[in-house]
């Protein structure tokens, strides 16, 4: 009866109407509809039904008709159904599937279950087609000791490219475990910007060994990037450009390219020298394939270059990629003379690890390249002690004026004493409000040290107006709420007026605290991020009790 009902449903469209009717059949026997349903019906009533349904009906359906319905969904909806299926049932329905249904559905846990069944038959063009960022997540899953074999079935490409992807600790097991013919083997595909990377994280015994297995040309272009510090444009920068001369014509220009591209690591913006290899201009490859063959490149090349100094902070380069919209960025000698490019995915990986930097600065932790699941709980306390001691005995000093203007306030009212959590709180918020402003406006070159007065002024009336307003608040909550409400004794109008007043100058030095610390910090060539909110939030309550406790007794004694 369901079953008639269904077809009739779908013969009228009514998708939604068919949805329930499959649910009352339930997945076994809506399976079996679906193996006579006409095809035209199958993409409109899979997307109306439950994804959990859709799931459940899935795996019991042929490899034939598990195909069609995943080729007919989107990927979202995709997501949405194989989120219902187990690992286990889609690494059965994989073996029998297209290799492009296969690629829409493995996971990663789907591919380490391939491989831990040693199924590289399916698992093979499946990581072929790939990204390497995604290779190397399966590489995290995988044991130490078929890390070697996991790696050997990759294409040489592909395995070079994950090679750069790994984590490096990952990175090192495997290299321990390859032969040197399989180490020189990578380290030939590698790019000279990703040999660096690699050798910088390495100890002393992996990195003989990767020089041993580079070629004399790729060891000279490492010891020379080397010997830049390691914070400057020069030690991010790679020498793999293509360079032209202004003589050159526009097809003897795509002859050196065609060449040469194939070591380059890009050719998107090609860097015009003279003799001496002094920077004269660029030219874009779309500039070139829109000209004429016989035009001279002096005559199309942008002379207005924008490069970097060797000596120049990576933090700048990478935020003047960022800016203008480069894919690379010419970097130059003190004689102007071009030494190499700094690109943007190396300039994309600069400002995560800034950013991941002044984040765990501002959060009072020692800055940390690990993964957080891969660092041992020693590793955690060792990041995070050492500030943790600084801001522990810093609050001591609160205690000390806590301890100074107890007895006094508790004479005077006890009810006080019982607004000072409230009166640090709001000051520390405050304070680090205006620190993450400034702070971040610095990182953004949006703000530069000789502005502070401008920032002083700025933060001084947004102050008075954010204090007047929380000072108003919290009067009305004394009064109404815990006088009225809750039936407190002591809230008289005089006292809440004080608790309001020493608020109102609370938000306001912490306000100026907030953002004259960070530019302070700038001007002293110090991070703005070490004094970002535990650094200041510290001070601000040991200035908020002063404010507090002095104004009260200044009133009320």
């Amino acid at each position: 009866m369901e079953e008639k009902n269904l077809n009739e449903l779908l013969e009228r469209e009514d998708f939604e109407g068919a949805a329930d009717c499959a649910l009352r059949l339930g997945a076994e026997e809506f399976a079996k509809v679906l193996e006579t349903l006409p095809e035209k019906y199958l993409q409109p009533l899979c997307r109306a039904l439950d994804s959990d349904f859709l799931a459940e009906t899935l795996i019991l359906l042929d490899a034939p008709l598990q195909s069609k319905i995943i080729s007919n969904l989107r990927d979202d909806e995709l997501q949405d159904v194989m989120d219902g299926v187990s690992v286990d049932d889609t690494v059965e329905m994989i073996g029998d599937m297209p290799e492009k249904i296969v690629r829409r559905i493995a996971e990663k846990e789907e591919i380490v279950r391939l491989f831990e069944e040693r199924r590289f038959s399916v698992l093979k063009p499946l990581l072929a087609s790939m990204n390497a960022t995604d290779v190397a997540a399966v590489f995290e899953e995988v044991e130490d000791e078929d890390l070697p074999v996991l790696f050997r079935i990759l294409p040489k490409d592909l395995a070079a490219d994950t090679f750069v992807e790994l984590d490096k600790d990952t990175r090192e097991k495997l290299l321990h475990k390859l032969s040197d013919l399989e180490v020189k083997a990578v380290m030939d595909e590698l790019f000279v910007d990703d040999t660096v990377d690699v050798i910088e994280e390495m100890p002393a015994n992996v990195v003989k060994r990767l020089l041993a297995a580079s070629d004399k040309e790729t060891r000279d272009y490492v010891n020379e990037i080397l010997k830049y510090p390691k914070d400057s444009a020069g030690s991010i920068m790679t020498v793999e450009y293509v360079s032209l001369r202004p003589a050159m014509t526009v097809n003897e220009a795509f002859t050196r390219i065609r060449r040469t591209a194939i070591d380059k690591e890009t050719i998107y913006t090609c860097y015009v020298t003279d003799a001496a290899n002094k920077l004269l201009g660029c030219v874009s490859a779309k500039t070139l394939m829109i000209s004429s063959p016989e035009t001279k490149i002096s005559e199309i090349m942008d002379e207005n270059v924008i490069y970097a100094h060797t000596e120049d902070d990576r933090e700048d380069v990478a935020r003047k990629i960022s800016n203008y919209g480069f894919l690379a960025l010419p970097v130059v000698d003190n004689e102007r003379r071009l030494v190499g490019i700094v690109t943007v995915d190396d300039a994309m990986d600069v400002i995560q690890e800034e950013n991941t930097e002044d984040i765990a600065k501002m959060a009072a932790m020692t800055p940390t390249d690990t993964p957080y699941l891969k660092t041992s709980v020693w590793g955690i306390w060792k990041n995070r002690i050492p500030w943790l001691l600084v801001l522990m005995v810093s609050a001591t000093f609160t205690g000390l004026i806590l301890n100074t203007y107890e007895a006094r306030l508790s004479a005077i009212s006890p009810v006080l004493f019982a607004c000072v959590p409230m009166m640090m709180d709001t000051g520390g918020n405050a304070g680090s409000q205006a620190s993450v402003t400034v702070i971040r406006s610095l990182a953004l070159n949006e703000l530069k040290t000789s502005d502070v007065l401008k920032v002083v002024w700025k933060e001084f009336r947004a102050s008075i107006l954010l204090g007047l307003t929380l000072g108003a608040a919290c009067f009305a909550k004394l009064m109404l709420i815990d006088n009225l409400l809750f039936g407190f004794e002591g809230y008289t109008p005089l006292r809440c007026g004080v608790v309001a007043s020493a608020l109102v100058l609370t938000v306001i030095v912490a306000k100026l605290v907030g953002c004259t610390l960070p530019l302070l910090a700038k001007k002293c060539r110090l991070d703005p991020a070490v004094v970002a909110s535990p650094f200041i939030t510290t001070i601000v309550d040991a200035i908020s009790l002063i404010i507090y406790c002095n104004l009260s007794v200044l009133i009320l004694a």
